[in-house]
């Protein structure tokens, strides 16, 4: 009798432990889809509703166009560019006019970025050399903007080099965590390093 209940015992025990191994299994399947789930959110701002956010990555994407007209020393590019992307802020500058909150706030690298985009636009140089001198003061207003308006899972990339500017350094965004360096091109194309991601 006394055998039973060891042979009992021992089963109930085996029980209980593939149960936890089960329940283990799960917990961390579970993470995984949450981590999943996480990795492929929208991106989203903290600060604007969804039509504001929109029109802040359309106005990333046009800054993209600009930095890689920099990147392969493409001017005329840099300039047409540099143009869309001041209307596209001057839209977004509009929109948040009503935002009594947030416009104030984010105004400010608003008129810096449709200011420099006016340098850029207005410099006609085959080696882009004299549109970087504005790039630079653009692509900080523009960190500044996405920082202050509180934008989230957008995969994009602060690059860093300290290079640029005659060894003062100088940072751009990126759309990948690859460095292509707009101040550089062809010269130091991958002179520069990852400083943070949004």
């Amino acid at each position: 009798m006394r055998s039973i209940y060891i042979v009992l015992g021992c089963s109930l025990l085996a029980f209980a432990s593939c149960g936890n191994s089960g329940t283990t299994t799960t917990i961390t399947t579970t993470d995984t889809a949450k981590a999943q789930a996480k990795a492929t959110r929208d991106p989203a701002s903290s600060k604007l509703n969804d039509t504001g956010t929109a029109m802040l990555l359309s106005v990333v994407t046009k800054y993209y166009a600009v930095k890689d007209a920099m990147v392969s020393a493409k001017s005329a590019d840099g300039t047409s560019a540099a143009t869309a992307l001041e209307h596209l802020t001057d839209s977004l500058k509009s929109f948040l006019g009503k935002d009594a909150v947030n416009g104030p706030a984010l105004k400010p690298y608003l008129d810096t970025i449709a200011t420099q985009c006016k340098i850029v636009a207005a410099i006609n140089d085959a080696s882009c050399e004299h549109q970087r001198l504005a790039f630079g003061p653009l692509s900080g207003a523009m960190y500044g903007l996405i920082k202050n308006a509180g934008l989230k899972n957008a995969h994009i990339y602060h690059e860093y080099c300290p290079m640029a500017y005659n060894e003062k350094g100088a940072s751009w965004l990126s759309d990948e965590a690859e460095i292509h360096n707009p101040y550089f091109g062809k010269k130091m194309m991958e002179c520069g390093e990852v400083t943070d991601s949004l």
